[in-house]
């Protein structure tokens, strides 16, 4: 009977969810949109026209700040850009802002100068981009569409139509080969980066938007709005979901994709879980406001950005 109660209790204490605050906190000039981290570089995009990039490895010290031009509204008045997306490769940045002229976009490439790559006169109305390589850019559109852009003579590749459902979010994975897309209908599309070619629809664990999604290690994860966050491998198409109470609005893989981060309350709270048996292990509180990335640097730092300008970092190994 001992034997039988310790072995209870051992089980439950595996299973108890350890609540952390942040260890650290970065200051940003303006709200975070959107968030990258290459190399020891963490590159944040802000609603006030310009990237500001953070050395981790030097404590969080920033160490560059990219300024775009400024645009006018619609009523004509001058304002900075809305920087939705932005990425880095080999000391290359990418910026893409809103143009404030009919929904249509901007791009750059910035590399010891600002180059505009796309602008409000091309009409094209991209939602995220992100590197494939030195010379290609991964574009998502609001439409629902993959593109991909060669920056050397600015013009794309191909452009694909995945569905009719409205765009949300892609994600590519390690060797940036592939890339997963989600949208307004809760099905997730596969694809191959080179070619365009869908390669697999993942479907039947989220019926409404799926907001993010991450891809690490043949593993997806789903942020969605009917408050599943959904969990996929990308090779067999078979997936699962845990239920949350509210919006989910953000998610992350750790590397090896054992953990998976979602935004599962009303609170904007980060909870982390053990991937293969949804087992909560670590609740994250502290965050400000609406969650726009999370991003796991390994297994156990994270970091997170929001409607705010505080991007905030977390240690699941302190206790």
């Amino acid at each position: 009977m001992k034997k039988i109660f310790l072995l209870i209790i051992t089980t439950l204490l595996s299973y108890a969810t350890t609540t952390l605050e942040p260890m650290d906190t970065i200051e940003i000039n303006g709200t975070a949109k959107d968030m990258v981290l290459r190399d020891n570089h963490l590159v944040v995009a802000t609603d006030e026209g310009h990237i500001e990039v953070f050395d981790i490895e030097k404590n969080n010290t920033k160490v560059e700040e990219i300024i775009i031009p400024d645009v006018k509204d619609f009523m004509g008045d001058t304002i900075p850009a809305r920087v939705m997306s932005t990425d880095t490769i080999d000391a290359r940045y990418l910026i893409l802002s809103d143009s404030g002229k009919g929904g249509y976009s901007n791009l750059y490439l910035y590399e010891s100068n600002l180059t505009q790559l796309l602008t409000a006169k091309d009409k094209r109305a991209i939602i995220k981009a992100r590197f494939v390589d030195r010379e290609h850019i991964l574009l998502g559109y609001l439409s629902n569409e993959v593109a991909l852009f060669d920056i050397k003579h600015k013009k794309e590749i191909y452009r694909v139509q995945l569905s009719e459902s409205k765009f949300s979010d892609f994600a590519l994975n390690e060797k940036r080969t592939q890339v997963v897309f989600s949208c307004e209908s809760g099905v997730l599309n596969l694809v191959d980066v080179k070619s365009g070619k869908v390669l697999k629809e993942l479907k039947g664990q989220n019926v409404d938007n799926v907001y993010r999604v991450d891809f690490k290690s043949n593993t997806i994860s789903g942020a969605g709005q009917d408050q599943r966050g959904s969990i996929y491998d990308a090779t067999t198409g078979k997936g699962s979901y845990i239920k949350g109470n509210f919006l989910i609005y953000g998610t992350a893989l750790s590397p090896s994709a054992k953990r998976v981060a979602f935004s599962m309350d009303e609170k904007n709270n980060i909870s982390i879980y053990d991937t293969l048996s949804k087992s909560k292990t670590h609740l994250l509180k502290g965050q400000k406001s609406t969650l726009n990335v999370i991003i796991f640097k390994d297994e156990d730092i994270i970091y997170s950005a929001s409607d705010d300008s505080s991007i905030m970092v977390w240690n699941l190994n302190k206790k």
